[in-house]
């Protein structure tokens, strides 16, 4: 039997995670939001589950942040990232698209440690954690996070999960144990009852992304029971800001040839760089260690970003990011601003886990009676001349019931079409965001 703590051991860690919260986050920001909804009302476990046991939260020594991560994990988000985009991509590839493939994997990450029998199963599937156990998937997620934390200083960025539970649900103590541990969830319980009660939640969403997203919760169904939550907020200044004086209006043409005057931004230097028969792609870093950069990829002017979308997987994408070297050019691209928002239901079920969704769900790992009720993203994003701001958050609900040789000639990239974007973390290869703008707007 596991020793309670005692009252200075809780107001300790207490202390210590309001601590690590109260960091302020800048440029970009994404958040995961898990709902859960119990199937009937007859609960096993205590009603007070959730306020009687404040498991201690554990911390990576910042020497072992790197050096211990397992690459599974990454490989495995990558895989995963890449499938869900796809599949928005066959809802509707006509409009923009953005979202935090880390925000969403580690929001049902959390979930997962609840799922049992054949639901786990699916779930593992859909988020290739075939390979790893449970354990192995909580330790390598608690040190992925520690590991991307305020990697410079020039660039914010900020993990944040937690879970509100309603005050009559009853969740087992371990699952609540684990994601305090290894994902340091804040656990709160609340009156789903009381009319502020997504205010509260969305607070939690607003603080946690610094205001790009104000809302994720817009009530609260009485077979709602649970709430998981991931935000992720990042900042970063380029390591070589555009000069505003040389933004100025060029066309940009859209999905169906239309053109538009749009602001873009222009800069020459020396820039890591990849291109091939299909198209150009570039990394624009920020801060001044460059371990996080923006990636665009765009399609050629015989070819377009459809094309460029059959061929776009997790394999394809290290060999292309292998092939990145140095080479001296000029960049033009469109200054942009957007929010995004999807419900993920119909895109995580096409990829294996729409047992989750459904009466047959197996998650008594996490309580009695339980099924995901809907998983919902909201995203932010602004590239402008000083770095970029970008915001996620995800929710899930659960109911009742190789080097390029520099070339000769500088190359030119105008970002003036379609294009495919990504902010990943060199160090960790971690894509924190991946978007297909379309249409760039202001």
């Amino acid at each position: 039997m596991k020793q309670k703590l005692s009252n200075a051991q809780q107001n300790f860690l207490q202390r210590r995670y309001a601590v690590s919260l109260g960091r302020r986050y800048v440029l970009a920001a994404a958040s995961v939001m898990l709902m859960g909804v119990i199937g009937c009302s007859q609960v096993n476990e205590s009603k007070s589950a959730l306020a009687e046991s404040p498991f201690g939260q554990s911390e990576l020594p910042v020497s072992d942040r790197a050096a211990l991560l397992d690459t599974k994990l990454v490989s495995a988000n990558t895989k995963f990232g890449f499938n869900l985009f796809s599949q928005l991509l066959n809802q509707d590839n006509t409009k923009n698209i953005f979202v935090s493939p880390s925000s969403i994997a580690l929001a049902l990450a959390m979930t997962y440690n609840g799922a049992s029998g054949s639901t786990q199963t699916a779930m593992a599937k859909a988020l290739e954690f075939q390979g790893m156990n449970l354990q192995q998937i909580n330790s390598a997620g608690a040190k992925l996070k520690a590991s991307l934390e305020n990697p410079d200083s020039k660039v914010t960025l900020n993990v944040a999960n937690s879970l509100w539970a309603d005050k009559n649900a009853s969740l087992k103590p371990d699952f609540i144990q684990k994601n305090q541990q290894f994902y340091q969830a804040k656990v709160t319980n609340l009156d789903f009852a009381r009319t502020d009660a997504p205010d509260k939640i969305n607070n939690w969403v607003k603080e946690n992304t610094q205001g790009k997203i104000e809302k994720i919760v817009d009530k609260i169904d009485p077979d709602q029971v649970l709430f998981l939550l991931n935000a992720i907020y990042f900042k970063g200044s380029w390591t070589k800001e555009f000069k505003p004086e040389e933004t100025a209006n060029f066309p940009f043409y859209l999905l169906s040839g239309q053109e538009k005057q749009h602001p873009m931004m222009s800069q020459s230097g020396d820039y890591r760089y990849y291109e091939n028969a299909q198209f150009q792609a570039v990394s624009l870093p920020y801060g001044d260690n460059g371990r996080i950069s923006f990636y665009i990829f765009l399609p050629k002017q015989n070819s377009n970003l459809n094309s460029f979308y059959e061929n776009l997987n997790a394999a394809n994408w290290e060999t292309w990011i292998s092939q990145f070297g140095k080479r001296e050019g000029f960049v033009r691209l469109p200054r942009f601003k957007m929010d995004y928002e999807a419900t993920l239901n119909d895109a995580l079920s096409a990829l294996g886990m729409g047992e989750a969704f459904r009466k047959e769900a197996n998650f008594s790992s996490m309580g009695t009676n339980l099924k995901i009720g809907k998983v919902k993203h909201k995203t932010f994003v602004e590239v402008n001349e000083e770095g970029t701001v970008a915001a996620a958050t995800t929710s899930v609900g659960i109911e009742l019931l190789s080097a390029q040789p520099p070339s000769q000639q500088p190359f030119e990239m105008i970002v003036n079409r379609p294009f495919f974007c990504a902010i990943r973390d060199n160090q960790t290869q971690s894509i924190l965001f991946m978007g297909s703008i379309v249409e760039p707007l202001t």
